[in-house]
């Protein structure tokens, strides 16, 4: 059987700008599915608005025009597809791999993360008010070959770990669109954060639930602040400085552990630092540990999970 092309995406929330950290992750995913002769995608996950300022779409997708990094298909909005959302999850709740849950957070921490509702064991009718869907999960012990962190092993335990699929506003959740995106994109690798390791084995049984194989996944040490926190908008990141595209990436080669030649940094176009990236990237040089993200002050990356 033939190797399926490689297909890669770079899935931004549009809670504000890019900021260093949303770089770095999109300049990985975009130099991977190069270096494999593959489709580079973007998608936005636009599904709370009540947490998305109207102008954030349009500057994200300025920065990342301004920094050269195009996508091979036109952008995809999660907002504009929610019936492929309601399709699964009623596909779950007929294979009762989903489950209506009235517990509130509270009530799960008071409970020891139990359903003091029985809501996995007792259905509860759809009109029966305000309520989420969680996926069912099943215990396991998965493991998986993550292509730079290598052997990863994680334990899931069902009802404990369930997770939201369909919050009780209305919203779906980032754990099922996520995979409906894949699916339906033809996603076969993933790069991203290692702070969203944990939620791995988790989609994977959402994959495997909807028919599907998961994709290969490679997870980056993310960059934080000088008090150890993620970059984001919650930490305060400034904003990327779309006038100084070609520092920005220097920067961001040097954070993903590659050796840009100084003369670079004097490039007169993004194009010639991208083709020089592109030519040169080593996987093999990612860091695993904290290291100083060069030009960011405070700026580090935050070990990764082992």
């Amino acid at each position: 059987m033939a190797t399926p092309r490689y297909r890669g995406r770079f899935a931004p929330s549009p809670t504000g700008p890019l900021h260093f950290g949303s770089l770095v992750s999109a300049l990985a995913s975009w130099l991977e599915a190069k270096a494999a002769h593959g489709d580079w995608l973007v998608r936005l996950e636009d599904l709370d608005p009540l947490r998305e300022p109207p102008e954030a779409t349009g500057q994200i997708l300025h920065s990342l025009e301004c920094h050269g990094l195009f996508p091979d298909e036109p952008v995809r909005f999660q907002s504009r597809r929610h019936d492929a959302y309601q399709q699964a999850i009623e596909s779950l709740l007929n294979a009762n791999k989903a489950y209506r849950c009235r517990c509130s957070r509270k009530q799960l921490r008071a409970n020891h993360g139990y359903h003091p509702n029985h809501c996995r064991q007792q259905p509860i009718p759809p009109d029966k008010g305000p309520h989420a869907i969680r996926f069912a999960l099943d215990d396991e012990s998965a493991q998986w070959q993550d292509l730079l962190l290598g052997p990863q092993c994680q334990t899931v335990r069902a009802e404990l770990d369930d997770p939201v699929i369909l919050r009780k506003e209305g919203f779906y959740a980032y754990q099922l669109a996520v995979v409906v995106d894949d699916m339906d994109q033809g996603v076969t690798h993933v790069v991203r954060g290692s702070d969203l390791l944990d939620m791995t084995a988790q989609q994977q049984q959402i994959f495997r639930a909807l028919g599907a194989e998961p994709p290969q996944w490679l997870h980056i040490p993310v960059i934080v602040n000088a008090q150890g926190q993620k970059l984001s908008k919650q930490s305060h990141a400034p904003a990327l400085d779309d006038t100084r595209p070609i520092g920005n990436l220097v920067r961001a080669l040097q954070a993903l552990g590659q050796q840009p030649e100084p003369s670079l940094a004097h490039a007169s176009v993004v194009e010639d630092v991208l083709h020089w990236a592109q030519a040169h990237w080593q996987r093999s040089a990612l860091p695993l540990t904290s290291r100083q993200a060069h030009g960011i002050t405070g700026g580090t990356l935050s070990p990764s999970d082992q």
